[in-house]
């Protein structure tokens, strides 16, 4: 039996590189003892085939074997283009 691979959903935040892209993944968690909701936000670079991602993009990213020494995410799908 395979495993689900990982998803989230995020914003591009540079594509500066050729067939990567930088994804900022933002989450909100409450805070053990006072109660308060955090903002947790992690950047991934992510594989990008076709350069078809561009700044400002929501894209859904799903975990991959590794393709470099940092990437370890490919892009799933754009689900929102930038203006």
């Amino acid at each position: 039996m395979r495993k689900q691979r990982k998803s989230m959903v995020g914003r591009v935040v540079s594509d500066k590189m050729d067939k990567t892209v930088v994804v900022v993944v933002e989450r909100l968690k409450r805070h053990r003892l006072y109660g308060k909701v955090i903002k947790n936000r992690k950047r991934y670079l992510v594989h990008d085939e076709g350069n078809a991602s561009h700044t400002g993009d929501l894209v859904r990213i799903e975990e991959t074997k590794p393709l470099s020494r940092h990437k370890r995410w490919i892009v799933a799908e754009i689900l929102e283009q930038a203006q």
